[in-house]
C-alpha cells in the first residue's frame, strides 16, 4: 500500500490566539485555534500541529485546557508542542488529547528526554522539533522560540534525535518562516538524507507549488502550512489538487 504525503496545518498559539509572523517575529493575530483547527480538518488537513510558542520563554507549561478543547473537535491527529520539559509534561499533553508531542528546547538541554519519552509512550508520540537558521554553508539549531543559538549543527542534531528515539522530525527554517519564498529545499533534503524517520518541512510555503517541491525535491514526508492558510492565500483542497497533478499520493478529504 502506497503511503500518502501529509499536509499539516500549524497553529502557533500565543495568549490563547493563533498568531503568525515572519522569522518568528512581527506576530499578528490569525484567529481562534479551535475554530481554525476545525476549519482545516474540514478542508482536508491530515494533521494539526498546535505550538504554544511562548510557553518555554515564559517558563510555563502548555495551555492544556485549550489543547483539550481543540482535541475534542478533531478526528485527525493532533501534535502539541511548547513547554514540554519533562516526561510528565508529555503525559499531561497526551491525556489532554494530543496524539504526539513536539519537543524542541528541552531536547537540546536534556537529550535523554527523547529516549525516556519514546520508551514510555512509543516513538510515534515523540516529534523532535528543530528550528534551523542558516549559518554560512550550514545551519545552526536555535531554541527558546528561535531566540537562542546552541552551536549545534542541524544535520547532525537531526540524526541524533532519530537515534535517541524521536519518531519524526519537524524541521523549521527560521530564515524562510513567513517569507512565502518556498521551503529551504536544501535543508529539508539534507536532513531527509540522514534520517529514516519522517521529515516534516516547515517554514516558507507561499504556494501549492512550494509544497510540491518539498515532496519532490526535498523528499519530505509531510509539509506544514500556516500563514498562507490563515490568510486564505491558498487552501488545502487547492494544495492537494496540485499534489495529485504531480502524481504525489495524498489522502482524500473525509
Amino acid at each position: 500500500m502506497m503511503l500518502t504525503n501529509r499536509i499539516i496545518a500549524c497553529l502557533d498559539v500565543m495568549d490563547g490566539r493563533v498568531v503568525k509572523g515572519t522569522s518568528f517575529v512581527n506576530l499578528r493575530d490569525a484567529g481562534d485555534p479551535v475554530a481554525l483547527a476545525e476549519r482545516y480538518e474540514v478542508q482536508g488537513a491530515d494533521e494539526i500541529v498546535f505550538l504554544d510558542i511562548t510557553a518555554t520563554d515564559q517558563g510555563r507549561g502548555t495551555l492544556l485546557e485549550l489543547v483539550r478543547r481543540t482535541a475534542e473537535r478533531l478526528f485527525i491527529p493532533l501534535t502539541v508542542g511548547g513547554g514540554m520539559r519533562t516526561v510528565d509534561d508529555i503525559a499531561r499533553a497526551l491525556r489532554a488529547g494530543a496524539d504526539k508531542t513536539a519537543i524542541n528546547s528541552a531536547a537540546v538541554r536534556h537529550p535523554e528526554l527523547l529516549t525516556d519519552a519514546a520508551r514510555r509512550f512509543g516513538s510515534q508520540c515523540v516529534v523532535a522539533s528543530i528550528d534551523a537558521l542558516r549559518n554560512g554553508t550550514g545551519w545552526e539549531v536555535y531554541v527558546n522560540g528561535g531566540r537562542e543559538p546552541t552551536g549545534l549543527d542541524v544535520i547532525e542534531w537531526a540524526a541524533r534525535c532519530a537515534e535517541l528515539g524521536a519518531g519524526e522530525i519537524l524541521l523549521t527554517s527560521i530564515d524562510r518562516d513567513g517569507a512565502r519564498s518556498g521551503y529551504d529545499i536544501e535543508l529539508v533534503s539534507r536532513v531527509a538524507n540522514v534520517v529514516t524517520v519522517p521529515v516534516v518541512a516547515s517554514g516558507g510555503a507561499g504556494s501549492a507549488g512550494d509544497v510540491v517541491d518539498a515532496f519532490t525535491r526535498g523528499r519530505a514526508d509531510a509539509a506544514l502550512l500556516a500563514g498562507i492558510l490563515h490568510d486564505g492565500t491558498v487552501d488545502i483542497p487547492r494544495v492537494k489538487s496540485a499534489l495529485r497533478a504531480a502524481s504525489i499520493p495524498v489522502r482524500e478529504a473525509a
